[in-house]
């Protein structure tokens, strides 16, 4: 399962355009909530989740997405299930996918030591050891990152061939006239 993280504050396009994206590329994608089940994004609008974090499995894990927005950014890294997450995925090398300001998270902790990684713009300085790019989307080995807003679709193409293949992403390119 692929657990995308929502906290109040979110990036509603962030983190929608993944899910949506990534199901029709029929993967396991299930919106999880930090500190309950309906969580409300940056520009007010509420997301019922499939789960809340207090219910998640870490064995049922393939990967984990954070979106950014503020404060959700914030949010998620005050929450200790998303860090706990975060560490097993990178200790079990599953894809971690952090777009906008949630690369953040993931220098705070030390993880980007020797990665390649992008943000959003202002938070470069955040991204503590890793060799910061300004690409719309950066893959490094299990890590994606990616800029913002405008960059979602890229991110969550990106996120689909890690999990799939470029010939499912080109399907789905086709499908929604992304061509």
């Amino acid at each position: 399962m692929i657990a995308v993280f929502l906290a109040n504050g979110f990036e509603e396009v962030e983190a929608l355009t993944p899910v949506d994206f990534l199901r029709r590329l029929e993967l396991d994608v299930k919106t999880v909530g930090v500190g309950g089940n309906v969580i409300r994004g940056s520009h007010h609008i509420s997301v019922v989740c499939d789960m809340t974090a207090d219910a998640l499995s870490f064995e049922d894990l393939s990967g984990i997405v954070l979106p950014g927005g503020m404060p959700g950014t914030l949010n998620l890294e005050k929450d200790e299930t998303v860090l706990k997450a975060i560490r097993y995925g990178f200790q079990k090398e599953l894809l971690v996918g952090a777009i906008c300001a949630a690369p953040s998270i993931l220098g705070h902790m030390g993880l980007l030591k020797g990665r390649k990684a992008t943000c959003f713009t202002g938070f470069e300085g955040e991204l503590e050891g890793a060799t910061v790019l300004s690409d719309p989307v950066v893959v490094d080995r299990n890590l994606v990152t990616s800029r913002g807003a405008g960059t979602a679709s890229q991110f969550a193409f990106a996120l689909g061939e890690k999990l799939t293949s470029k010939e499912r992403v080109s399907l789905l390119k086709d499908g929604i006239l992304w061509r």
